[in-house]
């Protein structure tokens, strides 16, 4: 039962991932929260968009938290690398779910979000950077390792989608995961 506009966003977030925002249209929003016209707007009086930024939002905050903070403040880098690839497949299921910003980073939204989506990346790369050279490596090689990585799981992601075979994020994961350590 959805008690509270924060029950709605992981329904929202869903129907972003398999829609897209264009695509996101109010019937499908509808179908995919269970909600009618009123309670979604009732939540959200600005509409769809402000749906989408709740939803990116939300993913923000916890990639800051289960990510973005370990990889910078751990007090060991290697384990919050560790922590990153574990907490990476958690959230994307494996393989078995898509980028919500990669989505929006893709699609037509891309300028309407823009600095969302630019920030969500940038931060990523810089956490994991950071990371890198608290555990050793030179300012380059750091920042080209992160960018590869961050770039590695986001199209380890879609082609295991494309291909419908999670193993292969699983698999890309790992050889990342082996690349940095």
């Amino acid at each position: 039962m959805v008690a509270e506009r924060a029950d709605v966003i992981p329904m929202l977030a869903e129907v972003f991932r398999t829609y897209g925002f264009e695509g996101a249209s109010l019937s499908r929003i509808t179908e995919g929260t269970k909600l009618g016209k009123g309670s979604i707007y009732h939540f959200f009086p600005g509409g769809k968009e402000e749906m989408a930024e709740a939803v990116l939002n939300e993913i923000d905050t916890w990639f800051s938290i289960h990510v973005f903070v370990p990889l910078r403040d751990g007090a060991d880098a290697s384990s919050g690398i560790d922590n990153m690839f574990r907490e990476v497949n958690r959230y994307f299921s494996s393989g078995r779910k898509i980028c919500i910003v990669g989505v929006f980073a893709l699609g037509n939204e891309r300028d309407r979000f823009a600095k969302k989506v630019s920030n969500y990346f940038a931060e990523w790369v810089a956490a994991l950077e950071d990371a890198l050279r608290r555990n050793g490596k030179d300012i380059a090689s750091a920042k080209t390792l992160a960018e590869e990585v961050v770039g590695g799981i986001q199209g380890a992601l879609v082609l295991s989608r494309a291909l419908d075979r999670p193993a292969l994020f699983r698999s890309a994961m790992q050889r990342l995961k082996q690349r940095l350590m």
